[in-house]
């Protein structure tokens, strides 16, 4: 199966503006591709996972990806997906996220040997002349057609500020600027970007003429490949510092029934007719294919001795055992009441939570729970033979567990 068609077949096609010729190219690799990445954080999470492996796809297939860092794009922020205005970045912060991105992107991508690009939208935005912009770039944009795309019909009704208004002309103008730089002939992006890259497209063959060569892809389900990026406990990063592999681990281990093979199918590089062979998979085997995409997924992102630290890890405290090397904590005879201690007791004495009122706070907010299950009485107490042996693996958050047994 060729690339392109592979690329169908994984669900990651959604629109193109001419299948024949993109494919095509991409099949030959000669495909000159971007992908935009607003440095709004100092991390990368989930919710980019689809757009790295796409370009890690692309380029093993003999293509060439140019990863856009929007150093100047992010000083006015895109509106797509939002009810309100972003909040405005200082040039140091967004210099900072851009590095960041860099160093975690270099897991997907190659760049050596100008197998890859790396390029930043503040090389030309920031030295941009207003008059002349407005001169050779406004003439090409209707107002009344871009009150029509999506991104800005959502935000009319709350207000869309002439700031924000703005991003789809720059990010138009990014395609345009590394078509005649780099050559680049090919854009990628979330369903949500439709329009704007369609607006890069039009740029480019209004002012260089019907035969220049750019095209426009989307990406199917991008948009909630976004909503991936966050969970209710916050989002879940690539930086290890944020979200630990274990955690990461555990975040695709338990990702809905009705999801996990189309994560395996988008994210992972094992073979279709293996994951096909996934579809008929029940019950416990359903389990089994929820931890090769953890495994996969972990493994990518941060290697492969911390992708078999987490399987291990979580297969113990499945299991029950000292996953991990996970802290113990002693009760004493004391934490008891008549052979009894409670969950706040249990969250300040183990130090999950440094008082009752924040452990209060916790079990409220569903953010604690013990082996595995979520405590949401605050009253909730157990027994000390509860706690003998082995005792139980109390969680709070993410990345806060502890091994509490009586003494």
């Amino acid at each position: 199966m060729k690339i392109y068609e592979e690329l169908k077949a994984r669900g990651l096609i959604a629109q193109v503006t001419n299948e024949e010729e993109i494919s095509k190219m991409v099949n030959e690799g000669k495909a000159i591709f971007y992908i935009g990445f607003d440095p709004t954080a100092d991390s990368l999470h989930v919710g980019h996972f689809m757009a790295l492996c796409l370009m890690k796809r692309l380029q093993e297939a003999g293509n060439k990806p140019i990863a856009l860092l929007g150093g100047g794009t992010g000083m006015v922020g895109d509106p797509s997906g939002r009810s309100d205005m972003r909040q405005m970045m200082t040039t140091e912060r967004i210099q900072h996220n851009c590095d960041c991105f860099k160093e975690q992107m270099s897991r997907f991508i190659d760049f050596s040997e100008g197998k890859a690009l790396m390029v930043n939208n503040a090389e030309w935005l920031m030295e941009l002349n207003y008059i002349d912009f407005l001169r050779e770039i406004g003439p090409h944009f209707s107002v009344n057609r871009m009150l029509t795309a999506e991104c800005y019909k959502q935000r009319m009704e709350k207000g869309l500020s002439f700031l924000e208004f703005n991003y789809m002309i720059m990010q138009s103008y990014d395609f345009y600027e590394l078509f005649n730089r780099y050559g680049c002939n090919m854009q990628f992006g979330g369903d949500d970007q439709w329009s704007n890259m369609l607006g890069g497209t039009e740029l480019i063959r209004r002012k260089l003429g019907k035969d220049a060569h750019a095209m426009t892809i989307t990406l199917l389900l991008n948009s909630e490949g976004k909503k991936m990026g966050k969970t209710q406990s916050g989002a879940v990063w690539l930086d290890p510092e944020k979200t630990s592999p274990f955690d990461f681990f555990q975040y695709w281990r338990n990702v809905g029934d009705g999801d996990v093979l189309k994560c395996l199918r988008m994210l992972t590089f094992l073979p279709l007719p293996q994951i096909d062979e996934m579809d008929q998979w029940e019950g416990s085997e359903l389990n089994q294919a929820k931890e090769i995409l953890a495994y996969e997924l972990t493994k990518l992102v941060h290697g492969e001795e911390e992708a078999e630290k987490a399987k291990k890890g979580a297969r113990e405290l499945f299991s029950g055992g000292n996953a991990v090397n996970m802290p113990t904590i002693e009760l004493e005879e004391g934490d008891f009441t008549d052979g009894m201690v409670d969950i706040l007791t249990i969250l300040q004495r183990s130090g999950l939570a440094p008082t009752r009122s924040e452990g209060r706070r916790n079990v409220e907010q569903g953010g604690v729970t013990i082996d595995g299950e979520a405590v949401r009485d605050v009253k909730a107490v157990f027994t000390r033979e509860q706690l003998l042996g082995e005792g139980v693996v109390v969680k709070r958050g993410k990345k806060k567990f502890v091994r509490v047994v009586a003494k």
